[in-house]
């Protein structure tokens, strides 16, 4: 490929685990891009090119980088499989992937199923690279097993602190260092016993998922207990909320807007319903938007963006969504329209209401848009002196559409 960047994984065996066509495009190379780390498992009078470190921060630099450099055949190293939570995906990204030759190593990840005995198809991999703690925190259902990609020597004891403080004590943590290395190592312990505050900065963390007795249980599926926000009532209830997220019908990597956030209930299980699933909760309480903040990273979805502000004025400049649902402040002039126009052809609006001045509105937009317009109604039951009878909540009318071509 003419002109093709090399990208190398390498792995904690060096360059005695390399294949002859890794090798090869290292020794050919004029200059050789990688962590000092990676670069000093080289052998100089294999590969006499020149060595450059990656600079930090890594992703602006790269495309100056790259470019001082043109004309010259480019050898970049990567850990295990650059494609897996690597560095081909910046290159892809910056070059295009026409310009890489990959040249894949086992993926730590690989290592870790092969050392334990899992089925790599049947583990979750949690990158907490460059992402906030709190992510792993929507991976956790009891009896399943997480393989997490770790930053820093301090990454396990942080881990092994978030499980006990978040009801997962008895998770059995497992730390595999410098896999596939003379140096590789199994450490062993339960969260709640974790003794270990640093280990190798080079390390996966492998943890069998054991929930507490009293800790709360959270299903993979819309529609959480009530219990599980933070709230001061400004809350969709369970139940129209598990109808609500099925009538906006998330799709791995949609983005909602969630205006009127509230607590952050629609937002927050909009993403947890895929990983790559995004949402931006509208609130203009500065109260309300803290409390939004502190639910997503108690869920597991810290990357939920809150902004403070009045809806519609607080939607300018956001990128376009895939849908939007509307909890509140219907009645404020020109949010609708707002809406509507924002939406591109396929999108979806979902809004919910219990007033009736509102519910005129909805009725309106029905009547000149169509979709759905419908009545949701729980009761509980609850104790009636001796007895048992049914306590109705307030009724919910939801309008629910999918906006078309002709109507763009």
């Amino acid at each position: 490929m003419n002109g093709a960047i090399a990208v190398v994984g390498i792995g904690a065996d060096g360059w005695d685990g390399l294949p002859e066509s890794s090798r090869r495009a290292l020794r050919t190379a004029d200059v050789l891009i990688g962590a000092p780390r990676q670069l000093d498992l080289l052998p100089g009078d294999h590969c006499p090119g020149e060595r450059i470190p990656w600079p930090s921060p890594l992703r602006p630099a790269v495309p100056g980088l790259l470019a001082a450099h043109r004309g010259r055949a480019i050898a970049v190293l990567a850990s295990g499989d650059p494609s897996f939570y690597g560095i081909g995906r910046t290159l892809a990204e910056t070059v295009g992937a026409d310009r890489l030759r990959i040249h894949p190593h086992p993926s730590s990840v690989s290592y870790a199923c092969a050392r334990l005995g899992w089925p790599l198809e049947a583990v979750e991999t949690v990158s907490l690279v460059a992402r906030p703690l709190a992510a792993l925190s929507a991976a956790l259902h009891p009896g399943r097993r997480l393989l997490v990609l770790g930053e820093g020597s301090e990454t396990p004891a942080r881990v092994a602190a978030l499980l006990r403080d978040t009801g997962w004590s008895g998770t059995r943590v497992r730390v595999l260092e410098q896999l596939g290395g003379p140096a590789e190592r199994l450490l062993d312990a339960t969260a709640a016993d974790w003794p270990y505050e640093r280990t190798d900065a080079l390390h996966v963390l492998a943890l069998d998922c054991v929930r507490d007795p009293d800790t709360l249980r959270l299903g993979a599926a819309p529609g959480l207990p009530d219990e599980a926000y933070e709230h001061d009532g400004q809350l969709t209830k369970r139940y129209v909320r598990a109808a609500t997220l099925a009538a906006l019908g998330p799709a791995p990597g949609e983005l909602l807007w969630d205006i009127g956030g509230g607590s952050g209930s629609i937002g927050i299980e909009w993403m947890r319903t895929h990983r790559s699933c995004r949402a931006v909760a509208v609130e203009k309480s500065a109260e309300r938007a803290a409390r939004i903040e502190r639910n997503a990273d108690t869920l597991g979805v810290p990357g939920l963006r809150v902004v403070t502000g009045p809806a519609p004025t607080a939607l300018a400049g956001l990128e376009t969504p895939d849908a939007i649902f509307i909890g509140g402040g219907l009645t404020a002039p020109g949010l609708l329209d707002a809406c509507w126009d924002a939406l591109p052809a396929g999108g979806r609006l979902v809004a919910n209401t219990v007033t009736l001045e509102s519910e005129a509105l909805l009725a309106d937009r029905y009547r000149r848009h169509g979709g759905e317009l419908i009545r949701l109604a729980v009761a509980a039951a609850v104790p009636v002196g001796g007895f048992t009878g049914w306590r109705q909540a307030m009724p919910v009318t939801q309008w629910s559409v999918t906006k078309g071509s002709e109507e763009g």
